[in-house]
Parts: C-alpha cells; structure tokens; sequence
C-alpha cells in the first residue's frame, strides 16, 4: 500500500471534513533520513473533532494514529491544522 494511502487509511477514524496529504519527499533528496528510505510528508486537515484542542493536541491525536509508521516510511511529516473557514479562503 502507498504511504498515503496507509496515513489516509490511518487518519479514516477522524470525522475531518478535509484532507490533502502531500508527498515532498523530492524536496529531501540526500536528506539522512530519505537515504535511509523515509519520506516527507506534509498533511492539511480540516476535522471538527480538533478545532477545540490546543496545536499540541491535535498533533497528538494525528502522530498517535500514525506512530508506528515513524521513522519509517514517515521519516517527517508537516501538520496544518485548519478550520473550516481558513479552509475556504
């Protein structure tokens, strides 16, 4: 399975209302942790369920899902949290 595919796979049980998962692994090329196989991802989600928690914790519940996937694939991954108005724009 594609790593996206597994992060979406991952993230499924939360209700967002959107999701963009972006590969800039091209971007680390001879990066320590790309040579060692790890990708960079950067992942932008708009979910109802973290609009109340502070950046800390809404981190947390995302990397909870995705943690055995770290170092790898996921060698880094960008998180944006977004709300359903900075969403529109």
């Amino acid at each position: 399975m594609d790593t996206t595919d597994l992060i979406r796979q991952r993230l499924a049980d939360l209700p967002y209302q959107y999701l963009e998962i972006i590969d800039d692994s091209e971007k680390h090329r001879g990066h320590a942790g790309a040579l060692a196989g790890g990708k960079h991802f950067q992942l932008i989600i708009t979910a109802d369920c973290l609009k109340d928690l502070s950046r800390l914790s809404a981190h947390r519940e995302i990397y909870a899902r995705l943690e055995d996937l770290i170092p790898l694939p996921i060698h880094a991954l960008q998180i944006s949290v977004k709300s359903r108005h900075e969403q529109l724009r």
